[in-house]
């Protein structure tokens, strides 16, 4: 089980997840709750370089189309191939098998000023 409480947060209801020097980026539990069955998961080519802010692909489901939006800058190590052919893999476990892309090369700072849990928490309560 991820201990997503101690992850960081976006107000666009992404999540980042710091392991060693890559972070891992997914939608929040509340995203897909809002979003409902998710169908279809547009990632970023592996090697793109990105600043925060850019859009880096989208999350479409049975009620709408999301764009995902980089919470930090920095280089695509990875996507989750995984969500190619199961995109529901987000709504069942969006803080696991959910993940979307792995980043390297992040300026620490730009993670340090993210929401922690508890901040997301409150937002998402507003």
């Amino acid at each position: 089980m991820t201990d997503y409480q101690s992850f960081k947060y976006t107000e666009e209801h992404e999540w980042v997840k710091k392991d060693g020097a890559n972070y891992f980026v997914g939608i929040s539990l509340h995203a897909q709750d809002e979003l409902g069955d998710i169908v279809f998961v547009e990632v970023p080519e592996v090697d793109d370089l990105l600043a925060k802010g850019d859009s880096f692909g989208s999350v479409e489901s049975v009620k709408t189309v999301s764009e995902l939006y980089a919470p930090i800058g920095g280089k695509v190590v990875s996507v989750n191939g995984k969500l190619e052919d199961e995109p529901e893999t987000v709504n069942q476990d969006p803080y696991n098998e959910g993940w979307i892309v792995e980043f390297t090369d992040v300026d620490e700072a730009e993670y340090n000023a993210l929401l922690s849990y508890e901040e997301y928490e409150a937002f998402i309560k507003e």
